[in-house]
């Protein structure tokens, strides 16, 4: 009792909207330009400013939430 394997039919749908699918690359070649020693520095140094301010500026907290958490920590001490 083995199944016989029946031929598909092909689907008209797929078969007339096929002319519009591009065949895509599946390798993507990047490479980047070699950059001289004083492009490399400047890099460097964008980059290290860049963590620099991402690091230490930070948005400061609302006054109301500072002073809510303020309040806060007060009543739980005196318990």
């Amino acid at each position: 009792m083995s199944k016989k394997k029946k031929e598909k039919k092909p689907n008209p749908k797929k078969e007339r909207y096929a002319k519009f699918k591009k065949e895509k690359p599946t390798v993507i070649d990047v490479s980047f330009p070699d950059l001289t020693s004083e492009e490399m520095k400047l890099k460097q140094e964008d980059e290290l400013k860049i963590g620099r301010f991402l690091r230490f500026n930070r948005n400061p907290i609302p006054k109301e939430v500072k002073e809510r958490r303020m309040k806060s920590k007060r009543d739980k001490v005196g318990k």
